[in-house]
C-alpha cells in the first residue's frame, strides 16, 4: 500500500537582497519560504528510520543557499529554488514553493508581496 503524504516547511525567514530598486539591492529586507511536497512516505512511516524519510535540513540548506543570491524578480528567486528542489529531490512527486517579501514597495500599505510556483513530475 502506498503512504502518500505531504511534507511543509512554512515561514522560514532569510535576510535578502532582492528587487529591482536600488535600495532593495543594498538595504535588503525580510523575505519568508514556504515549501509544500508530496511524497511518498510508505517506508519511514513503517521503519521509523531517519534514512527513509525526506531530509527537510536539506530542503532548508537547499532553499537557503538560493535565497542567498540576490536576484531582481520574485519569480527568478522561485524559479530557481524550485530547479534545485527538483535535481535534488528526484523523490519528490509535486511540490510548490511560495516567496513572500515584506512591505513591498508600492504606493500604499501592503504587508506582503507573493509568488507561488507549482512543479508536478
Amino acid at each position: 500500500m502506498e503512504r502518500i503524504g505531504i511534507m511543509e516547511l512554512e515561514g522560514m525567514e532569510f535576510m535578502a537582497y532582492h528587487g529591482c530598486l536600488e535600495h532593495e539591492k543594498r538595504d535588503g529586507n525580510i523575505f519568508m519560504v514556504d515549501f509544500k511536497g508530496e511524497l511518498s512516505m510508505y517506508e519511514a512511516a513503517e521503519s521509523d528510520l531517519l534514512e527513509d524519510a525526506l531530509n527537510y535540513g536539506e530542503i532548508y540548506r537547499t532553499i537557503a543557499k538560493e535565497m542567498a543570491i540576490p536576484s531582481d524578480l520574485l519569480e527568478h528567486v522561485a524559479g530557481r529554488i524550485v530547479k534545485a528542489i527538483e535535481k535534488n529531490f528526484p523523490e519528490l512527486i509535486s511540490f510548490s514553493i511560495r516567496v513572500s517579501k515584506r512591505m513591498p514597495p508600492v504606493e500604499g500599505k501592503v504587508q506582503w508581496s507573493r509568488v507561488t510556483l507549482f512543479h508536478n513530475r
